[in-house]
Formats: structure tokens, sequence, C-alpha cells
């Protein structure tokens, strides 16, 4: 199922994508508050305009036959974190299982290491993502650390968990 997959910069034409994929519970429940829901118009204008404000671009839009079905960004830490850098995804729940995302995280390390000067990219999943784990270790992550009860999210204490890919 993975050979339309691409990964590319967002455009405002992926709007009604967004809008249409986002806005779902089950997605935002496994992400930061920061990851509005519902999910409207005007927070897919305000993503979309972040996304495309970084170069080299961070935040790209996980396509199938270039249309977009998902997200996948890194995001640059400061001060005595600098060569770290944390990674974050999500995807249309249609296209859960499917292999995708592997494939989506597979290539973005390649382009984290090309891009960036870290040695470092790691990602927080919550306890209770076990779809996230999974595409984790099947890329090349590795499980370092449990946080417990770090996460308050809609009224639930939830372990947060750290997986990390060094550069060789």
């Amino acid at each position: 199922m993975t050979e339309n997959i691409s990964l590319r910069p967002w455009k405002i034409s992926d709007l009604n994508n967004l809008i249409q994929y986002a806005n779902n519970p089950q997605i935002a429940e496994n992400l930061t508050n920061a990851f509005p829901h519902p999910y409207t118009k005007e927070a897919g204008l305000k993503f979309i305009e972040m996304a495309q404000s970084h170069s080299p671009t961070h935040i790209f839009a996980i396509c199938i036959n270039n249309e977009a079905i998902g997200g996948i960004g890194v995001h640059p830490q400061q001060d005595i974190h600098e060569k770290c850098i944390e990674m974050g995804y999500w995807l249309a729940e249609p296209f859960w299982g499917k292999g995708i995302m592997s494939n989506a995280v597979k290539e973005m390390i390649d382009y984290t290491f090309k891009n960036f000067d870290v040695i470092r990219l790691y990602a927080r999943p919550f306890s209770s993502n076990i779809g996230s784990q999974k595409v984790l270790e099947k890329s090349g992550f590795t499980h370092e650390a449990t946080l417990k009860k770090s996460i308050y999210k809609n009224g639930i204490y939830l372990d947060e968990l750290i997986y990390s890919v060094v550069k060789d």
C-alpha cells in the first residue's frame, strides 16, 4: 500500500483534507493540546502558514497520490539540547495499520539527519498509543524511558514514553 506515499511541504490547497482528516477525536486524544479538536478552518490555516514558515522545511504532509492524509514534522530544541530534535506525527484514521506511518518515519529520519545539525531524534508517544509505539520500534527507534503520569490529557493521567534514534 505504500508505493504512492510521499512527504511534501503543506500547501494551502491541502486545507480541506487537513480539516477532514484532522477533525477526529481519536487523533487529537494522542497529541498535545496544541492539536485542536474540533479542528477548524482557522486552525488549519494557522497550521499551514506555520508549516510553510520554516527553512529547511520542518513539517510535511504525508500524501497518497499527492492527497494529504496526515502530517509529520520535527521540532528543533534549544540551549543544551540543540543537537536533539523532536519528531511528531499523525495519520488519518482510514489509513492506520497499513505501514504508511512506518515508511514516513523512516523517510523523516533520513531527511532530519541530512538537513539538521543534530545527532539525536526522539519522539514521546503516550503510553496509551500502542500503534505509535509499534511504528517507532519498526522504524528503528529504541524505547529509552517511561515517565510515570507525566501527561494529563482529558482528565486522565498517562505515562509518557521516550523513544530515540541516534545518528551513527
